[in-house]
C-alpha cells in the first residue's frame, strides 16, 4: 500500500538544491521588464497623464487602455474588472499604465516619473456604510451577490422561545504572504503567445487571455513555473498580471517578465473577505439549537472578482456542525472602493465559523453550561440535516471526537490549574478553549458538475505510466500524492510515474487546485484513469505491476505510432442533488470534520497574547501522505494564529498602508505553541482510497478557539479579530469603563 505511506517528496530534492525553476529563475533573451503606474486615490476620474520630460520616453514600451483592441475586461465570475482604467478609477491601486524597459532600475524610475491627474469622487470604504446615491458603482446598491438560504419556519420560534443569545462579530483581512511573489513572463512562440508564471489555475489564466484578446484557446499557451506558495492568492490575481505581461509583449514584440516587489505585492493583490456576521439564536433551557437568525456582511472590494462563490461558502458553513431544525442565513457580498478582495484558504468558512464558535460559547456562558456539554448536545449525526437540507452520512461522531481532544489537551485539568493560577497571579492571564468544525471538500453545490473535470493518464512506450492534470503544486505537495494514487492504482513503484507539468497544449482542464478538490476529486479522476488504463493495455483483463508495464510495452509494439492514452472526465456521484436558486440540498459530497484545543497565556503588562499549546484533531478520509497532510494542519494553524492575533490590516484612504514585512507582522517560530496533530480516519467514496479534502480545513478552527481561551482567561467577550495587543488593551479599558 503506498497510500497512507510517507514516499519521498517528489519535488523535494529540487528544492532543496535550489534547482527548482521559479518564474524569476526563467531566463530569456532580450527580455524586458515590467512595471505598472497605478492610482493614488481611493475613487476618482482620471484627468489627464503627464510625463517627466527629463525621461527619454522612446526607449521604453509603454501601454494604455488605448492599445487594447478588444474588450477591456478580466474575465473570472463577472467581466466588471478592466485591464487597465481608461477614466474611473474605483480603488487607489488601479493599473493605468504599463511600462517595459531592459532595465528594472530603468522601469523603477519611469513608474515613478509618471502623473496622474485625478478628479477625487466620494469613496465608499466600510461595506456597513450607509449608500447614497452618488456612492453607487454597481447595480443599485454596490452589493456583489445576495444570498438567502432558510430551513423551517425561524420567526414562529424565536415567539415562542425561552431564550434568546445575540451576538455580532467580525473579522479582518489577511495578506497570503507566500514565499514568492507575484510574477508573470510572457512571449511569442510559433504563433502562440506563451504566458508561463506563478498561478494556481493555468486554465483561468487561458479563458482570461482569450476573452480579453477575442482569440481561440489555440493561439495561447499558459504554463505553470514553479509556485512558492499560493493559499488562493495566485487562483484569481494572476489572470490580470498575465493580460499585463502579454499586453507587453505584443506591443514591444518582446518577451516581457513583471515580478512585483513585496510591497506592490501587498498593496496591490487581494486579501483575506474582512466580514462582519450577526448571530440570533433561540435555545431551550437544556441548551438545544431551536432556531439560528445569521446575517453575514463580506467586503467585497472594488470589484467582484469570487465574491460571490466566497460568500456562498460563507454562508453554508456559518450556522456550524450543529443540528438545527430553523435556520435562516442571509448573507451580502459589498463593494467598497478598496483594492478587491478574493481567494484565500478556507474561502468564506473561517470568517462565518469564526463567528459562530465565538457564539456556542457566549451561548454557554449565558446558560451557565460548560462548552463542553452544549456542544455534545447540538452535534450534527448521521441521519441530521445541515442548515442545507443536506443529510448528513460521512459516518463521523463529532462527540467522540471532542471527548479524544479533550483527553490529548488534558482540558479539564488545565482548566482547573489555570483557574488556581489566575487567581494568584496579578498579570499572567490562562486560558484554554477550543472549536469545533467542519468543511466540505470540493465545489460548492453544482461546481464540479459545472467543471466537468477531465484527466488524462498516459502508457509511456519504456512501461511507465504518465499523470496528465492542470492541477498544480504550490508547496502543499500535489506531485508526490497524484503519484501515489497513480502508483497505488497501477501497482507500480513511484519512480514509475511521471506528472507533466500543468502546461495547457499538454494537460486537460482538470480544474483549479483550490476548494480542497485537488486529491478527492482529482485524485479519484487519476485511479479511474489509471484503472483504465489498466484495462486498454492489457485488451480487457486488467493487470498490475510488472505485467502491466509489460503489457504497455507491448501494446506500443502493436500499434505503432499510437498513443495509449486514456481519459476520464468528472460524473456526479448518485443521489447528489443541489438547487442553485433555494440554497438546498447537498452542498458537499462529503465533510472533513475538526476539533482544535488552544491554550493562551495573556500578558496584562503589555497586553500580548502567547498561544502556549495547540492540539489539532481532523478527520479527513484516508490520509494519503501522513507528513505531508500533518504539514497542512500545522501551516493552517500557524497562519490562523497570525490571522486572530497579529496579522492587521492597516488602511489609509481604501490602501493598505502597512504593505511591507516589517510592520505587517506575522508569526515567527518563536511565536508558535508546540502543534500536535492527530487524525480520525473515517473513509469516503468519494475520494481515492477514501481520502477527502484536507488543505483549508486548518484554517477554520485556530482563531475561535484563540479567542474563546483569551475571554476564558480574561473572563470576558472578544468579539473581533485581530486582537492585537492595542486591541486587546482598548478592550479591557472600554470594558472596565462600562
Amino acid at each position: 500500500m503506498l497510500i497512507g505511506q510517507n514516499i519521498p517528496r517528489v519535488d523535494g530534492l529540487a528544492k532543496l538544491r535550489g534547482e527548482a525553476v521559479y518564474v524569476d529563475d526563467i531566463v530569456v533573451d532580450g527580455v524586458l521588464h515590467g512595471g505598472t503606474v497605478r492610482s493614488q486615490v481611493a475613487r476618482g476620474r482620471i484627468r489627464g497623464v503627464h510625463f517627466d520630460p527629463s525621461i527619454p520616453w522612446d526607449e521604453y514600451t509603454i501601454v494604455d487602455h488605448r492599445d487594447i483592441a478588444g474588450a477591456n475586461e478580466v474575465l473570472l465570475i463577472e467581466r466588471d474588472q478592466p485591464a487597465l482604467v481608461a477614466v474611473e478609477i474605483r480603488h487607489k491601486y488601479e493599473p493605468i499604465l504599463l511600462i517595459a524597459h531592459p532595465s528594472p532600475s530603468a522601469v523603477r524610475r519611469a513608474v515613478a516619473g509618471v502623473r496622474v491627474e485625478v478628479e477625487p469622487l466620494p469613496a465608499i470604504l466600510d461595506p456597513c456604510q450607509a449608500v447614497t446615491p452618488e456612492l453607487v458603482q454597481y447595480g443599485d446598491d454596490n452589493v456583489f451577490k445576495r444570498v438567502e438560504l432558510t430551513k423551517g419556519d425561524v420567526e414562529e420560534v424565536f415567539r415562542s422561545s425561552p431564550t434568546v443569545v445575540e451576538g455580532e462579530y467580525s473579522t479582518g483581512s489577511q495578506e497570503h504572504v507566500y514565499l514568492e511573489n507575484q510574477g508573470m513572463l510572457a512571449f511569442e512562440r510559433d504563433g502562440q503567445l506563451v504566458v508561463q508564471g506563478s498561478m494556481q489555475c493555468p486554465y483561468y489564466v487561458l479563458d482570461s487571455l482569450t476573452n480579453f484578446f477575442g482569440r481561440e484557446a489555440d493561439k495561447f499557451r499558459v504554463i505553470q513555473a514553479a509556485v512558492g506558495g499560493g493559499f488562493g492568492g495566485k487562483e484569481d490575481y494572476p489572470s490580470i498580471l498575465a493580460i499585463h505581461a502579454a499586453l507587453l509583449a505584443e506591443k514591444s514584440g518582446k518577451p516581457v517578465k513583471i515580478i512585483y516587489d513585496r510591497q506592490e505585492d501587498m498593496a496591490c493583490t487581494t486579501k483575506r473577505h474582512p466580514s462582519h456576521v450577526r448571530h440570533r439564536t433561540a435555545v431551550d433551557d437544556d441548551g438545544r439549537l431551536l432556531a439560528m437568525d445569521i446575517e453575514v456582511t463580506l467586503d467585497g472590494g472594488a470589484y467582484l472578482t469570487l465574491s460571490p462563490v466566497v460568500l456562498s461558502r460563507g454562508v453554508i458553513h456559518s450556522a456550524g456542525p450543529y443540528r438545527c431544525d430553523n435556520v435562516r442565513v442571509r448573507g451580502e457580498a459589498r463593494l467598497t472602493n478598496t483594492p478587491p478582495n478574493g481567494a484565500f484558504r478556507g474561502f468564506g468558512a473561517p470568517q462565518t465559523i469564526f463567528a459562530v464558535e465565538r457564539h456556542m460559547d457566549v451561548i454557554a456562558k449565558q446558560l451557565g453550561m460548560c462548552p463542553v456539554t452544549l456542544r455534545k448536545r447540538n452535534f450534527l449525526r448521521d441521519g441530521d440535516t445541515t442548515a442545507t437540507g443536506q443529510v448528513v452520512k460521512d459516518g463521523v461522531d463529532m462527540s467522540a471526537m471532542l471527548d479524544r481532544a479533550i483527553e490529548l489537551s488534558s482540558y479539564t485539568k488545565r482548566r482547573e490549574e489555570h483557574a488556581a493560577a489566575n487567581a494568584k497571579h496579578p498579570y499572567l492571564k490562562r486560558g484554554i478553549a477550543f472549536s469545533t468544525f467542519y468543511h466540505g471538500a470540493g465545489f460548492t453545490g453544482s461546481g464540479e458538475t459545472w467543471l466537468k473535470s477531465e484527466v488524462w493518464v498516459r502508457g509511456l512506450p519504456d512501461g511507465r505510466a504518465e499523470v496528465l492534470t492542470a492541477n498544480t503544486d504550490i508547496g502543499q505537495g500535489t506531485l508526490t500524492i497524484l503519484t501515489q494514487i497513480a502508483a497505488e492504482s497501477l501497482g507500480f513503484a513511484p519512480d514509475q510515474i511521471v506528472v507533466a507539468v500543468p502546461d495547457t497544449t499538454r494537460v486537460p482542464n482538470s480544474g483549479p487546485t483550490v476548494a480542497s478538490r485537488t486529491a478527492m476529486v482529482v485524485g479519484k479522476l487519476v485511479s479511474r484513469a489509471c484503472a483504465k488504463l489498466a484495462t486498454e493495455a492489457s485488451s480487457g483483463d486488467p493487470v498490475k505491476g510488472v505485467k502491466l508495464q509489460q503489457a504497455i510495452r507491448d501494446w506500443y509494439g502493436d500499434h505503432p505510432g499510437q498513443d495509449l492514452l486514456c481519459s476520464v472526465k468528472y460524473e456526479t456521484p448518485p443521489g447528489i442533488r443541489w438547487d442553485d436558486d433555494t440554497y438546498r440540498g447537498d452542498a458537499y459530497a462529503c465533510y472533513a470534520w475538526a476539533v482544535n484545543v488552544a491554550e493562551v497565556e495573556v500578558d496584562l503588562r503589555t497586553f500580548a497574547t502567547r498561544v502556549t499549546d495547540f492540539v489539532a484533531l481532523q478527520e479527513v478520509g484516508k490520509v494519503i501522505h501522513p507528513v505531508l497532510a500533518r504539514g497542512q494542519i500545522q501551516g493552517g494553524v500557524a497562519q490562523g494564529i497570525g490571522w486572530a492575533l497579529l496579522e492587521e490590516v492597516v488602511t489609509a484612504d481604501g490602501g493598505m498602508k502597512n504593505n511591507q514585512m516589517t510592520n505587517y507582522v506575522i508569526p515567527a517560530c518563536s511565536d508558535l505553541p508546540p502543534i500536535r496533530v492527530w487524525f480520525e480516519e473515517q473513509p469516503s467514496q468519494f475520494g481515492p482510497g477514501g481520502a477527502k479534502g484536507i488543505g483549508e480545513l486548518p484554517m477554520d478552527g485556530p482563531a475561535p478557539a484563540i479567542v474563546n481561551a483569551i475571554c476564558g482567561a480574561l473572563d470576558t467577550s472578544v468579539c473581533s479579530i485581530p486582537i492585537t495587543p492595542e486591541r486587546l488593551f482598548a478592550h479591557l479599558e472600554g470594558s472596565s469603563d462600562g
